[in-house]
């Protein structure tokens, strides 16, 4: 145990003796006061642990508490206007969970958490557009809804998110935060400004929210007995609606389907799990894996629906789409077409025991494929890949025409290769 000065800063480090430190650093951020304020109470007051931050001696430099507490004293007595020191302190936290460059992991303040609760429904008051970050964590219009406002102002899939009703959103990693901003009051407009690489500019869009009632699969009957599926993104329903598509497609006749995962963000674990399950013989779906080796599985059992399928995916095709392509692919089940995917295999919990309100989401694990494949930063490459036509680059998918949509032609090809 080694000997160390005692420190006089604002976050007042707690000490076994006069002064020596044990085993580890004990900040009370209750009272932050001098030296002369902390000798004069009961020390009993300061081991309050709801007051108090925990620092282990081997893992924390004690320049850095002392940087940091010299910050604060100089922004609280010097700043040129009064400060706010709980401000100061929620600016901390949000901090620690900011510099782990994890977009996924993130401290939310009691309002923002109030709003991230919110029910997720397929049916909320916005501009009609799927989003995702980009390799730049720039949200990026993945796909836009048919008659929605956004379609109607004219944003196109491709234009990068800078700026919601002129705040800068650039400095935001968790689209969630900048997507409650874009959603609001039917009838009130946001201001949305994008910037366009195709055209290198940046372009201002009023928009008029309304409410969008979103259908997240929906499904036809191509040629030839080829059945069309696609699922925008996994809602918390969306394992029914699949399975009544693809009821309803088998009993049209389809002897095979293209299922289109194009743009899909991913969403709801657990409903992609159920939709692999039916469709995978017996046998491992996904695994999570965290950093200290436990493992959580998940198994599909022997009765599935075995019918020829053909998976599209592009590069905004994320999350639970990529634990049902990446399945898929390993067990042979079906060809996945297209382009390689976004790459995030990661997965978050939201822990909301916060008495101020707050909460905060972050990573605790990494998901792999039936063959123990990690796609966070990779992706799932297609097996057949196929570039989209350049003129299709920046349309919503559901406004290609199926003849000269180049990806579905290549995947219509290869399930009637495996129905030869």
């Amino acid at each position: 145990m080694k000997n160390k000065s005692v420190v006089k800063i604002v976050a007042i480090i707690l000490i076994c003796s006069a002064v020596s430190f044990f085993a580890g650093y004990i900040v009370s951020v209750g009272t932050l006061v001098s030296w002369k304020n902390f000798v004069s109470r009961p020390l009993s007051s300061w081991f309050k642990q709801q007051y108090a931050v925990f620092f282990d001696e081997d893992d924390v430099d004690i320049k850095n508490i002392e940087a940091f507490n010299r910050v604060k004293d100089l922004l609280e007595a010097r700043y040129y206007k009064a400060v706010d020191v709980n401000k100061l302190f929620e600016g901390a936290i949000k901090g620690m969970a900011g510099a782990l460059d994890d977009p996924y992991t993130v401290y939310y303040d009691p309002e923002e958490m109030q709003e991230f609760l919110e029910d997720a429904s397929g049916n909320y008051s916005g501009i009609g557009v799927l989003v995702g970050m980009d390799e730049n964590f720039l949200l990026t219009v993945s796909d836009v809804f048919p008659d929605s406002p956004a379609k109607e102002a004219g944003i196109k899939i491709g234009d990068k998110i800078v700026k919601v009703d002129n705040e800068d959103v650039t400095d935001l990693k968790d689209p969630e935060l900048i997507v409650k901003k874009i959603k609001g009051t039917p009838g009130t407009v946001v201001t949305i400004t994008v910037f366009r690489e195709s055209t290198m500019e940046y372009i201002d869009f009023r928009v008029t929210r309304q409410n969008i009632n979103v259908s997240y699969v929906s499904s036809e009957m191509l040629d030839d007995g080829i059945g069309y599926l696609r699922i925008k993104q996994f809602d918390n329903d969306v394992y029914n609606d699949f399975m009544a598509n693809l009821n309803s497609l088998i009993a049209q006749g389809a002897r095979g389907v293209v299922v289109d995962l194009r743009s899909n963000p991913g969403g709801d674990y657990s409903q992609v799990v159920k939709i692999c399950d039916s469709l995978l013989p017996s046998g491992l779906i996904v695994y999570v894996e965290d950093r200290y080796g436990n493992r959580r599985e998940e198994v599909s059992d022997s009765n599935y629906i075995d019918i020829p399928m053909g998976v599209i995916v592009n590069e905004y095709s994320a999350s639970a789409s990529e634990i049902m392509s990446a399945a898929l692919k390993d067990y042979r089940r079906a060809v996945i077409v297209g382009k390689k995917t976004y790459g995030k295999g990661l997965v978050q919990q939201i822990d909301t025991g916060f008495s101020n309100g707050g909460g905060l989401k972050y990573t605790i694990a990494t998901y792999f494929s039936p063959s123990g494949k990690n796609i966070q930063g990779v992706g799932v490459e297609p097996d057949v890949e196929v570039e989209l036509n350049e003129e299709f680059r920046s349309t919503s998918i559901d406004d290609i025409p199926h003849d000269r949509d180049n990806q579905l032609q290549a995947a219509i090809r290869e399930v009637k290769n495996i129905i030869q």
